[in-house]
């Protein structure tokens, strides 16, 4: 078994022949962490998501989830991951419960897993409201239920905070800590909003202009740049 969820060893890409977007990145998801991916808007956090998730094709590089790799057992490996990519792909004309009924017979998971997404994301009272009546919030936490509907190992989610009230940014980050600790789930959350990461995660790696500025745990980075704030390492470390 390895000790990593998720490693990406030289990944590197460009959308045309100038713009290098990432650029031999290596990325080490320790199993059982709460992996925070930082990093300003534009600096390669997105594009890295949807390469490890095979939504765009892999240039250079290779992928490995649970100590495999990720091309030839594909179909395999997606069945243990969640993931929330931009903004979740509902059906507006359906209830929650609908939405997450049609999935579930595409997952092959059991139909109790329905109730207990609905619970868990807040959604339990939303009985026939369509979802393209939701608030972008509450289509933000549909997002969630539906990533979490096939209890997957790892739950891979980008921006997740988009569109949440302090309210809800605070809810979300209470679920994503509670599916860590109580069900072992390891979680890679991308964002730009620091200050929130500090609160929520173990680990971090931080991404500029496609490359790794740091790697490692939340405290070993506090340690060696010698201040608890997170803004003032980023800020400093994108500098130099």
């Amino acid at each position: 078994m390895s000790h990593y969820c998720l490693e990406t060893q030289a990944i590197s890409h460009h959308y045309s022949s100038k713009a290098m977007v990432l650029d031999r990145l290596d990325l080490k998801v320790p199993t059982g962490s709460i992996f925070g991916f930082l990093g300003p808007n534009g600096a390669g956090k997105t594009t890295t998501l949807r390469l490890v998730l095979g939504l765009l094709k892999k240039q250079q590089g290779n992928i490995v989830f649970f100590g495999r790799p990720f091309e030839p057992n594909r179909v395999d490996i997606l069945k243990r991951v969640g993931s929330l990519i931009e903004s979740p792909s509902i059906y507006g004309h359906l209830s929650a419960v609908d939405n997450l009924r049609l999935l579930q017979r595409v997952y092959h998971c059991p139909e109790e897993r329905i109730a207990l997404v609905l619970e868990l994301t807040g959604l339990a009272d939303t009985g026939r409201k369509k979802a393209g009546q939701f608030s972008l919030g509450m289509k933000q936490r549909l997002g969630m239920a539906i990533a979490l509907l096939n209890e997957p190992e790892l739950l891979i989610l980008d921006e997740p905070t988009n569109g949440l009230d302090p309210a809800g940014i605070i809810e979300l980050r209470d679920l994503l800590k509670t599916l860590n600790r109580e069900r072992g789930v390891t979680i890679l959350v991308s964002s730009h909003l620091l200050a929130e990461m500090q609160r929520l995660v173990t680990h971090t790696a931080i991404i500029h202009k496609g490359k790794l500025l740091y790697q490692g745990t939340l405290a070993e980075l506090k340690r060696s740049q010698q201040t608890t704030d997170l803004e003032t390492i980023f800020i400093n470390l994108t500098k130099s």
